[in-house]
């Protein structure tokens, strides 16, 4: 804890950046809510952003439109930039919609941040206990005398045929309230800790593939020689010190046996009348479940990563896509020399992030239009007048120019509702034209409509009178 690493922590740790960004309360009290709280992992980024700007909205009508301008997206963005690095941005497997995960440094930011509110017990009893037994263990197992290990075992054969009599004589040795809460208030930080400690794990193992990826894109050798040192690591992420601790704590959950016995005991202790006195958090009963769920998304990050690195390397592959490979090689070589300084600006474009596809099977069939019946009856001629004002008056409502205003609204933001359309491009035929956009939602398969969520549209009729409708919160999304 000297100056000088201090300060390097100051400038580079995500976590530091955190606790005095300008925002950090908008940023904590979000990925609190969003990641750590429900234990959610890879978000999509539409569905965070619509939870961001719900989020936005709220703080705003307690503090004003002024507070926090920008947009979810925006916001999200930043986050997940290098200079932030409280977001991890990825796309997974078979998708090309960009998700969300909160990185380790953040995580154990906003934990710290919980911490600081005053606990209603403080207990050290449990701690040293925990201590004292830890030692024990690694004091028996690096034991290597015979003689010694039968005494210790002896010993506590002894100390159990005691209690065992103690028992039968009907004494029996109970916790009082104060040390029942003390070892509650550990074990529960503990398991708490345990799911941090999962994104954790499964940031280093993106840590232990990146670096081998690095190695064979800098590569100069032969590709026997890369195979060699490659293949004679393709167990490095599944055989490092965490992997294998990883692997022996599964194994731990997934034995029936122990998943039962955890139920029961939780159901017990969380139902005394100690316990419910210190109001506990009611997700711990589930908190099995929880790593569980944390442990198989573990699970399946190294799976992916293994297979990863083997199809990299796959022989077939190599020798058909020979040239993509030096080709792909050459750009991965310059992005690692740009890492540190990367340009500033904008330096490639894309059309599009994936190619439009349209197959023959999705065009409708052919439909034989209907053929009119006439009937042969005699027309008679018009007695009266009638006015033929209203042919004349008839509007024009151009659909291609109200589907480019919808466009060029969504240029710069992922989401635009109809109020808000309505607004930038005012009514110029009142009534048709706002049927018009209702029309484009009902027929644009990326909009959607909110039943629960009504919104007001103003415009001004002909004649010069205002009008007002209340409809549904429509969205047209990007």
């Amino acid at each position: 804890m000297d100056f000088a690493t201090l300060e390097t922590l100051r400038l580079k740790h995500p976590a530091w950046r955190l606790l005095v960004a300008g925002n950090a309360s908008l940023i904590a009290s979000f990925l609190h809510r969003v990641f750590v709280a429900s234990n959610a992992r890879e978000v999509p980024q539409r569905e965070l952003a619509l939870r961001l700007e719900d989020h936005l909205h709220v703080l705003r009508e307690q503090r004003g439109e002024t507070a926090f301008p920008r947009g979810a997206g925006v916001y999200l963005d930043e986050w997940a930039a290098d200079s932030a690095g409280w977001l991890r941005k990825f796309y997974p497997p078979g998708t090309d919609e960009p998700h969300f995960d909160l990185t380790p440094a953040a995580e154990r930011a906003i934990r710290w941040l919980g911490q600081l509110t005053e606990q209603p017990f403080v207990g050290t009893e449990s701690r040293l206990l925990t201590v004292f037994h830890l030692l024990q263990e690694m004091t028996e197992g690096t034991e290597p005398d015979p003689g010694a290990r039968l005494a210790e075992l002896e010993r506590r054969k002894s100390e159990l045929e005691s209690e065992m009599a103690r028992v039968r004589a009907g004494h029996l040795d109970l916790l009082d309230e104060s040390a029942l809460k003390d070892r509650f208030q550990q074990m529960s930080d503990t398991a708490r800790g345990l799911l941090s400690d999962f994104r954790a794990l499964e940031d280093h193992f993106h840590a232990l593939d990146r670096r081998v990826r690095e190695r064979i894109a800098t590569w100069e050798g032969t590709r026997g020689e890369l195979l060699e040192t490659v293949l004679g690591e393709r167990d490095a992420i599944s055989d490092s010190v965490q992997g294998r601790s990883f692997r022996a704590f599964w194994d731990f959950l997934m034995s029936p046996e122990h998943k039962d016995i955890l139920t029961k005991n939780l159901e017990r202790i969380l139902g005394h009348p100690a316990i419910q006195a210190m109001q506990p958090d009611p997700r711990l009963l589930r908190i099995h479940f929880d790593w569980l769920e944390a442990g198989e998304h573990t699970q399946r990050t190294v799976a992916r990563l293994s297979g990863q690195l083997r199809r990299f390397l796959d022989d077939r592959v190599w020798k058909e896509n020979r040239r993509i490979l030096q080709v792909l090689r050459g750009i991965e070589k310059h992005a690692l020399a740009l890492r540190a300084s990367p340009p500033e600006g904008s330096f490639m474009e894309l059309d599009d992030l994936a190619p439009t596809v349209e197959l023959p099977l999705e065009r409708p069939l052919y439909s034989p239009p209907s053929r009119a019946r006439m009937a042969d009856e005699e027309v008679l001629e018009a007695t009266e007048a009638v006015p033929s004002d209203a042919l004349f008056n008839l509007a024009y409502i151009d659909k291609t120019r109200l589907r480019a205003n919808v466009r060029q609204a969504l240029v710069d933001r992922e989401q635009v509702s109809l109020a808000e359309l309505v607004r930038s491009h005012p009514l110029e035929h009142g009534l048709a034209e706002l049927v018009t956009y209702l029309s484009l939602a009902s027929e644009d398969r990326k909009a959607s409509v909110d039943e629960s969520r009504t919104q007001e549209l103003f415009w001004t009729d002909a004649r010069g009178l205002p009008r007002r409708a209340t409809l549904p919160l429509v969205l047209f999304l990007r």
